[in-house]
């Protein structure tokens, strides 16, 4: 497709929808935006753009699509400044964000002045951050939801999707009211809980140094999101607060429910409370990709030697396989420890293992 694409707020979503659409529409022409000098300048020095902008209104009055890559406070305040220039009639407008009811309200203003608004929500992401980490392939096999308005017309909705099928996502349309609910209850509502969890593990640090030693296994794992960017999680909770608050209600009605029943030592109701959990857990899609990006850790026994890490890191480098973390769970002396390495695809966690075994006796697992 022909056109001019502006892209406002070139992080690691931004960055990624940039590429994937210069990767299939070549003649196309990336525009950039960002508050951060660096990130323009490192956008235009990895080709992610082709021409950075000093303004939003340089970028979006020359637009075909304007992608907005920012948080949703500032998306908001992107919209209404939107709504004050002279953009094409034919424009397109989306966002990459991660909710979407308030979003689309705050898109009225365009959409009376003539103007179509789409919003959008690529469900995939990385440890990384920043356009350093944006990769072309970021959403590949991910589902990427799109929350049109009532009365949007089809071939804009399909235009949208055209201009973004270098992103090899699959494309749903939901409601924005729809899209929230869904979002708050697999995505938005487990990050909550998991800085529960380490809230509350570091009240009992306070009382017992041994917590924070013994938390560094498997509850560092499952606590993992809690690490996200909490100015981010701030914005997304009071974006979604009627559908979270909702949530949380039933949230702890479902805490009080087992409460009693551990109370009343009733071992059968505990008993299917964990089985009911157990297999709608293991009916959950293995390789799909969903709302909170995956962790590809590949589990390593490891011998207590000098340069065993190197060594394993080596075989790696070797097949030009990327690693995004490396760490160790436990060594003793003359001991096997656990040699943690997370990847950024399955496809890189599967190559990383049989590399592995094909160079060594060590075992190697996923947890």
């Amino acid at each position: 497709m022909r056109g001019n694409v502006f892209v406002i707020g070139l992080g690691l979503i931004g960055g990624s929808v940039a590429l994937a659409i210069k990767k299939t529409h070549s003649e196309a022409k990336i525009f950039g935006y960002d508050v951060k000098k660096e990130n323009l300048q490192l956008s235009l020095a990895l080709g992610i753009i082709d021409v950075q902008c000093e303004s939003i209104r340089e970028g979006s009055e020359q637009a075909d699509l304007i992608i907005i890559g920012t948080p949703v406070v500032q998306t908001e305040e992107i919209l209404e400044e939107l709504g004050t220039l002279n953009l094409k009639k034919n424009v397109i407008i989306t966002d990459v964000g991660s909710t979407k009811r308030k979003v689309s309200e705050k898109a009225d203003g365009l959409r009376r002045k003539g103007y179509t608004f789409i919003g959008g929500h690529p469900m995939a992401g990385s440890h990384k951050s920043g356009p350093a980490a944006a990769k072309a392939h970021l959403f590949e096999n991910a589902f990427y939801l799109l929350t049109p308005k009532e009365g949007t017309e089809e071939k804009r909705i399909a235009e949208l999707k055209a201009w973004l099928r270098g992103t090899k996502a699959n494309f749903l349309t939901i409601s924005p009211e729809l899209h929230d609910e869904l979002t708050g209850v697999i995505s938005h509502f487990p990050h909550i809980i998991a800085a529960g969890l380490v809230h509350q593990a570091k009240a009992h640090h306070l009382e017992q140094d041994l917590v924070i030693r013994l938390a560094a296994g498997g509850f560092r794992d499952i606590t993992r999101i809690a690490s996200s960017s909490p100015e981010m999680w701030r914005d997304i909770l009071l974006h979604n607060k009627e559908v979270l608050l909702s949530l949380m209600d039933n949230w702890i009605s479902g805490m009080k429910m087992i409460q009693s029943k551990i109370k009343e030592e009733d071992g059968d109701s505990i008993l299917e409370y964990f089985k009911t959990a157990k297999s709608f857990r293991d009916g959950l899609p293995v390789a799909s990709k969903g709302a909170i990006p995956s962790f590809y850790d590949l589990y390593v026994d490891v011998p207590d030697y000098p340069g065993v890490i190197s060594e394993i890191t080596g075989y790696l480098a070797e097949e030009r396989i990327s690693i995004t973390n490396i760490r160790i769970l436990e060594t003793r002396e003359e001991l096997y420890g656990v040699l943690v390495i997370s990847f950024q695809s399955e496809a890189d966690r599967k190559k990383a293992e049989e590399c592995i075994k094909e160079q060594t006796t060590y075992g190697t697992y996923y947890a």
